[in-house]
């Protein structure tokens, strides 16, 4: 979901910008080496995830994956989105240097929130049920907020973006069914095969 070059005011730039700096920073203290590979990894997903795109204005319609990764990468979701979204910017001009502060921003705090959410309720119960529940709340969850939070962005730049900025949310509700199933399938093979993925489970 990239917001363009040159759409935003100077003040949502900045201070998207400063609150991205905060969670990379935050990411990078938080990641040890062996999450190196993971992050890596999760990153070049998330850059192919979001090549094919629907423009829609300013902003675009593409998978996002935001729950799913910010499940497996909790704060390391910052440093991972920042690098995946650089490099669409500069190989594929997909948002642009000016937009990248807030484009991370958008798709990683949800992601965030997402990854505590789900930390919280996972071990309610060990059901496949329930957590394939629970997964697909958490995907379809991330993309709304991801929406949503783009949809203020251009709001707070300019309020002749609010028909934009209602299509951008409306846009994507048939992604967050897609990333709410495509995240059941995910967590509960990572369940099955590698749980310590998610933290604080041993097979």
């Amino acid at each position: 979901m990239h917001i363009s070059e040159g759409v935003l005011s100077a003040p949502v730039i900045i201070t998207g910008a400063a609150l991205t700096a905060a969670g990379v920073s935050v990411g990078l203290k938080k990641m040890k080496e062996e999450d190196i590979p993971k992050t890596g990894i999760i990153s070049a997903v998330l850059f192919v995830a979001s090549l094919v795109h629907v423009p829609l204005g300013p902003t675009s319609v593409h998978l996002i994956l935001n729950g799913i990764a910010g499940i497996l990468l909790g704060w390391q979701i910052f440093p991972a989105f920042v690098i995946a979204l650089f490099l669409q910017s500069i190989l594929f001009q997909f948002g642009g240097i000016t937009a990248l502060g807030v484009n991370t921003l958008n798709v990683a705090l949800p992601a965030m929130l997402v990854y505590y959410f789900f930390k919280i309720y996972k071990f309610k119960r060990d059901n496949k049920i329930y957590l394939g529940i629970l997964s697909f709340f958490c995907g379809a969850l991330a993309v709304f907020l991801t929406a949503l939070m783009v949809a203020v962005s251009l709001m707070f730049t300019d309020q002749s973006f609010l028909e934009v900025a209602k299509l951008a949310v409306l846009a994507h509700l048939p992604v967050m069914l897609i990333e709410g199933v495509i995240s059941i399938f995910i967590v509960l093979f990572i369940k099955k095969v590698k749980p310590e993925l998610f933290g604080g489970e041993k097979k």
